[in-house]
């Protein structure tokens, strides 16, 4: 990274950690001459409602829903290239995948975003189980810091130790008020709703892995993907017990050539038709199609 872009974010960082406080609704003190004041700002109320967005694709029910999540976002720009920001990237990727499912036809979409606006990282995997989605696609861009060259995708699944882990909190969190995978646990002993749950979660990675794999095989020969293209980790927005899901590091904003090819529009396209062919592929497959 080059000394003007190390010293433009040792500027731009006070007010993106401000901006972030700001809508998260921190309280934030405030020197000014020599005295401390403390603006504040209302979080939303305890157990409020997120705002779901709409839906777009077929007035069917029964068709497949995908929720696309676009990283970041607002006063969180995500990684910061020479002259581009994640957050912009992942936006034009997000809007060329919901476009292409939406032209072809038989999958409705949602994005949890469609702007530069901010949304709590725990929020977006919620709106899809809100949503009952089929398919959560969470989608980044990387950061080699000071390497150079270092180019290409990464698909990212849910680990299995931080799978078991994340059952284990969902049940007990959970326990009595809520349906995991059409099953009902209200009312189930809290040792049987851990069981059930684990077993969703393990089911829900599985499905997971194969998506990624899908995305892998489709892309091949298409899109740049990083020699180390698999991944595991505990990712919050990975953990729901049943909705597949994937985090998509589409490649590294640090790199200039990369950055500019994944934010134009021949990128997005073939981001758009590899993603929407391993989608299609994917519910076949859930369906006994293929």
């Amino acid at each position: 990274m080059s000394y003007r872009i190390q010293l433009g974010l040792l500027f731009a960082f006070p007010v993106l950690l401000i901006g972030a406080l700001y809508a998260l609704g921190a309280a934030i003190p405030v020197p000014v001459l020599g005295r401390a004041y403390v603006i504040e700002f209302p979080l939303p109320e305890p157990g409020a409602t997120i705002g779901l967005p709409d839906v777009a694709g077929p007035d069917d029910l029964t068709r497949p829903l995908v929720v696309i999540d676009a990283g970041h976002g607002g006063p969180d720009p995500g990684t910061v290239g020479e002259d581009i920001y994640e957050k912009t990237i992942v936006l034009g990727l997000a809007r060329a995948l919901r476009d292409r499912l939406v032209e072809e036809g038989g999958i409705r979409v949602a994005m949890t975003r469609e702007d530069d606006s901010f949304i709590v990282l725990e929020e977006r995997a919620e709106i899809a189980r809100q949503l009952g989605a089929d398919l959560f696609i969470s989608i980044h861009a990387d950061s080699a810091g000071d390497q150079e060259g270092v180019e290409g995708a990464s698909i990212y699944t849910l680990s299995d130790t931080a799978s078991s882990e994340a059952a284990a909190r969902f049940a007990e969190r959970e326990n009595d008020a809520d349906v995991v995978n059409g099953v009902d646990l209200s009312g189930t002993d809290a040792a049987v709703n851990a069981i059930l749950v684990e077993l969703s979660q393990r089911r829900t990675v599985e499905q997971s892995a194969e998506f990624a794999s899908l995305i892998e095989r489709e892309g091949a020969g298409i899109l740049r993907f990083h020699p180390q293209t698999r991944r595991s980790a505990a990712l919050a927005v990975l953990r729901a017990p049943d909705v597949p899901a994937v985090l998509y590091e589409a490649g590294f904003v640090t790199n200039p050539d990369e950055a500019r090819a994944l934010a134009s529009a021949e990128g997005q396209e073939q981001f758009a038709g590899v993603l929407a062919r391993a989608i299609r592929i994917y519910f076949a497959r859930q369906s006994g199609v293929e």
